[in-house]
């Protein structure tokens, strides 16, 4: 109703009859009504103040967001929930409050609220609207951080791609050396252990780059309908030699019906190869291998369970992270590559470990394709 009702309505009050009296009321009621189930339904939080702050009104998402009964607030003051909220500030005409405010009860939550005075005159008190802003604020720094390594990830792989060429320079030169040395006879013997050890570093430097562009390059598999069962025969095939040095034994459990689905061979194949390469070295005494497959309605699933020392729990909260490695050879990098190749294929991965009980290597992949996750560095 508009105040011009109202005024009205109080001029001819002497004048009404109690059955027009009555229709008014009722009018009001359910006018008050219909505004208070409108509030009731808003998701943002309204709380409505008296000028000198008191709460005289709460709807129910407020309640929600606040974790209280409209009755424990209802007639307080405002202030004395709200940390640093200046009253008197607020009452100066044309002055508004934002802000935003973290809360810990019923759940950690970040709010935005907004508290402006109905009238000019303060008479009919002020408003505030409560909005959540957490899945926002989540989102934001969500995309503040991807930008960040998205900027870092090109920086390193350019400065990757930058030392790659004075390592080829220093290869070349050595092989020149090396050629020189083996002219000049018996008297060169003593040069040569140190310039195989250089060889083999600029090498092992090389495998770095290499591997580091591989994890954090972007890429699109080739999908292709393939047997998973055949991939794991083909890798430990491959793997054999390492395996029998290793002194592990390899047990392969596949089921025999699992389907053929589309993806990248090439890609996958890397994924299992740096799994049982981990697995070997993670038993350096020997044990046991076993990969399993299987499947539901749903998804196919690999896994590679090892008999090794296991992962402590202070490194299990590291091993996606790049260049993360407990191995003096290692570059850290085999495990972020592998999950680059399975989210890639809209899958995921789980490490399960027992320090000293060995670990477990289980891989999801969907037997409907999902959209494609790129994976950036650092993300864990």
């Amino acid at each position: 109703m508009k105040s011009g009702f109202f005024d009205k309505l109080i001029k001819r009050m002497d004048r009404l009859e109690p059955g027009e009296v009555q229709h008014f009321l009722a009018e009001l009621l359910r006018e008050k009504g219909l505004l208070e189930k409108v509030f009731q339904a808003l998701q943002e939080g309204v709380i409505l103040l008296d000028h000198e702050g008191h709460v005289t009104y709460v709807n129910r998402a407020a309640c929600h967001l606040f974790g209280f009964e409209a009755e424990q607030v209802v007639g307080k003051q405002l202030a004395e929930g709200v940390r640093g909220l200046d009253w008197k500030e607020l009452r100066k005409p044309g002055t508004v409050v934002s802000r935003d405010l973290e809360v810990f009860y019923p759940e950690n939550r970040f709010l935005n609220f907004y508290i402006t005075a109905i009238d000019d005159t303060h008479e009919a008190g002020f408003v505030m609207l409560i909005r959540d802003i957490t899945q926002t604020r989540k989102l934001t720094e969500e995309k503040i951080e991807s930008e960040r390594i998205t900027a870092l990830t090109m920086l390193a792989a350019g400065v990757a791609h930058e030392l790659g060429n004075p390592l080829n320079s220093l290869t070349i030169h050595l092989q020149l050396m090396e050629r020189q040395l083996k002219k000049m006879g018996k008297g060169a013997d003593k040069l040569q252990k140190p310039l195989d050890v250089a060889l083999g570093e600029i090498k092992r430097l090389d495998f770095i780059i290499s591997q580091f562009l591989a994890a954090i390059r972007p890429t699109h598999p080739h999908l292709l309908r393939a047997n998973l069962n055949e991939l794991i025969q083909e890798t430990s095939r491959f793997l054999k030699p390492e395996l029998e040095q290793h002194h592990v034994k390899l047990k392969l459990e596949l089921r025999a019906d699992v389907p053929n689905m589309p993806v990248d061979a090439n890609q996958l194949k890397q994924a299992f190869y740096n799994l049982i390469r981990n697995a070997c070295q993670a038993m350096p005494e020997g044990g046991k291998l076993t990969v399993m497959s299987t499947y539901n309605d749903n998804e196919v699933i690999v896994s590679f369970q090892d008999s090794g020392k296991g992962i402590s729990r202070e490194h299990m909260g590291n091993l996606f992270q790049p260049f993360f490695t407990t191995r003096k050879t290692g570059t850290g990098l085999g495990l972020l590559i592998v999950r680059r190749i399975i989210r890639e294929h809209g899958g995921e991965i789980d490490i399960e470990s027992r320090e000293g009980q060995g670990t477990k290597v289980t891989i999801f992949l969907p037997l409907v394709e999902k959209k494609v996750r790129m994976l950036q560095a650092g993300d864990d």
